[in-house]
């Protein structure tokens, strides 16, 4: 939490337009890293982060100061994508590539070690498509974002014990997924080392 964020809250909530940029900016990252990885577009990801902020604003006096301001912003944002893969019957993200993040790169890794991670992250943005929308927004809130079951429950309107549940019905899925994957490519191996000794 920027040490302003109280200060800033308090500004916007009496119309401060140049108080509420200073939350967009302390904000924006985290918010479009989630649209993204719900929407799977930048286009759709950056419109749906920009509705956010937009609800946000105009929602500020709304907006409980028990709350962790992060986690109502991200409540917004995860329903406003949810809602829009519903009206438009998107499949959450078809991550062909994921150029539209913006993550922190080790720039001290070297290139075996970042292809392999880029190969890693293709897998797991191929077995993120096996979710169903709620599964993968719990997926994306707990592992990327890193909130609690609290924190989800509360930012998706659900239960505790329906976050655990999903969570746990996303893991399983995404646990099978990578399996199937895993043998699919140990059988690619043994046709190409087949093929190789004739």
């Amino acid at each position: 939490m920027p040490t302003d964020e109280k200060r800033w809250l308090r500004q916007a909530r009496d119309g401060d337009e140049l108080a509420f940029g200073h939350i967009v900016e302390a904000y924006e990252r985290p918010v479009y890293n989630l649209c993204y990885r719900m929407l799977g577009d930048r286009a759709l990801a950056e419109d749906a982060a920009q509705e956010t902020f937009l609800k946000a604003f105009l929602g500020l006096k709304r907006y409980d100061p028990q709350r962790v301001f992060v986690n109502w912003l991200l409540s917004i944002a995860s329903h406003h994508c949810i809602d829009r893969l519903r009206r438009r019957r998107l499949r959450l993200v078809p991550l062909e590539s994921e150029q539209g993040v913006i993550d922190v790169v080790d720039t001290e890794a070297g290139p075996e070690r970042a292809l392999a991670r880029a190969e890693q992250e293709h897998e797991i943005r191929q077995s993120l498509l096996q979710l169903a929308t709620k599964d993968r927004a719990v997926v994306v809130l707990h592992y990327w974002q890193g909130l609690s079951y609290v924190e989800i429950a509360e930012t998706l309107s659900l239960t505790t014990s329906a976050v655990k549940s999903r969570l746990h019905r996303a893991r399983r899925t995404l646990a099978e997924h990578w399996l199937s994957q895993q043998e699919e490519g140990l059988a690619i191996q043994g046709l190409r080392d087949e093929a190789l000794t004739f």
